[in-house]
């Protein structure tokens, strides 16, 4: 083979690699493996409450009173148990639980059996009030960026589709987790700058 040829076919067989390569790379992970990061405090889960019918909240709402407020269905509650029940199939008996404090979260993470459970202001829907969108997720980034640690006990956020939407531009169904991490961001301030509080999407696990 002439050199020139031999060269051509060289660079062909390195795209291929590269491209080969790169592609293995965008493979979503397997929930096997999502458990174990999840197990392993690498991952945090985000868990969109569970079935609760209707849209948005009644005109009347009011913090702290579930009376005034739209809550989870028989079979929302009856979802949010099946959900704890996969962490502990995947040997999850404990994690860090924070929720929204609307009473359809506190509720789904109170059924998920998996410990105590923090009301966090930061997970709140903006649904009716979307001028505290930007307040609320950079908090959530905030908090995600100091927990989210290697041999840390599992954290389990639980919020509202509005929430989930504006942190990573996905729409989960109701008692979907999508699993995330803090994104690997490059060296350099203007790299650094603008990925701050990026996330990482790993991948999803729907409700049963």
């Amino acid at each position: 083979m002439k050199p020139a040829r031999r060269r051509l076919a060289l660079l062909l067989g390195l795209s291929l690699l590269i491209t080969g390569a790169s592609r293995a790379q965008e493979q979503p992970l397997d929930e096997s493996a999502l458990w174990r990061l999840i197990r392993n405090g690498e991952a945090v889960v985000l868990l969109r409450h569970a079935l609760a019918p209707g849209i948005g909240d009644p005109s009347d709402f009011e913090l702290g009173d579930c009376a005034t407020q739209r809550n989870l269905s028989a079979a929302g509650r009856a979802q949010a148990k099946a959900i704890g029940e996969r962490f502990r199939a995947n040997g999850i008996t404990a994690a860090r639980v924070y929720s929204s404090q609307w009473c359809r979260c506190l509720e789904t993470a109170r059924l998920l059996g998996l410990g105590g459970v923090v009301p966090f202001p930061g997970l709140n829907s903006f649904f009716r009030h979307r001028s505290a969108a930007p307040q609320r997720t950079a908090a959530v980034r905030d908090l995600l960026q100091t927990q989210t640690r290697t041999g840390a006990p599992p954290l389990v956020l639980v919020t509202h589709q509005v929430n989930i939407t504006a942190l990573i531009d996905l729409f989960p169904d109701s008692g979907e987790m999508i699993i995330v991490r803090p994104a690997v961001v490059g060296s350099g301030a203007d790299s650094a700058a603008d990925a701050t509080g990026a996330l990482e999407v790993l991948g999803r696990i729907g409700s049963r």
